[in-house]
């Protein structure tokens, strides 16, 4: 007899967050992660990162100068995400939007027909171009190859509020890319942030570099094929 939780995971790929209660986290495997490990993650998440700055550098020039040839504004872009233990930090990408897309809107979910998107960050978005500057970020220690998207402040309180053990998701580092990114497609709403969780907590449960290895080339697969939001 399987309970329906344990079941819903096996078949899915993904934790049901509605069902869960806290004696849930008590009894069930996984979750247990050695400091080692986490020394090996590093290790590889750094050396990684190195490897594709190198790789990238003559694409990444580029990228700046097509942003910064189309529309007005700096070609790199800065906004504040919350991390490792609810901790905020800078995350850097190539912008992908209109320098003033929220100046009349405020902070707004970015949706898959987004009419904010240049042309060119509308090119960069589908493969996945626009997160290379995310590297400097895993250099900095503020994320992680493979982990939860960071989200900003502004939507992390609400999502808290909206759904349960949303916090959770904050004891693992952020990453470029990970489990609910190539699971599951544009996330703009409550609705999704709910069902991304979902992945993000099955990842947090099964998490390894044997893992980490397999999301990063279904990434690859996904950039390649052009399947980017």
């Amino acid at each position: 007899v399987d309970d329906a939780v344990d079941f819903y995971e096996e078949i899915s790929g993904k934790i049901w967050v509605e069902a869960l209660n806290p004696q849930w986290f008590v009894y069930t495997k996984g979750f247990n992660h050695s400091q080692a490990g986490a020394w090996l993650k590093r290790c590889f998440d750094v050396t990684l990162a190195l490897l594709l700055i190198l790789l990238a550098a003559p694409l990444l020039a580029l990228v700046a100068i097509a942003i910064k040839l189309e529309s007005a504004g700096p070609a790199l872009f800065r906004q504040v995400r919350v991390g490792l233990h609810g901790k905020t930090f800078v995350i850097y990408k190539f912008r992908s939007m209109r320098h003033d897309a929220e100046v009349d809107t405020g902070p707004a979910w970015a949706t898959e027909c987004d009419d904010r998107v240049t042309r060119v960050g509308r090119l960069l978005r589908i493969f996945r171009l626009d997160e290379l500057p995310q590297l400097f970020n895993v250099l900095n220690g503020d994320m992680s190859m493979v982990g939860p998207r960071p989200e900003r402040p502004y939507f992390v309180d609400q999502l808290e509020q909206q759904i349960p053990f949303y916090s959770l998701r904050h004891y693992l580092k952020p990453g470029i890319t990970g489990w609910a990114q190539v699971m599951y497609l544009y996330g703009a709403s409550v609705s999704d942030s709910r069902e991304k969780l979902q992945y993000d907590l099955y990842y947090a449960k099964h998490r390894s570099l044997r893992c980490d290895a397999a999301i990063l080339l279904k990434t690859v697969r996904i950039v390649l094929l052009g399947r980017g939001r």
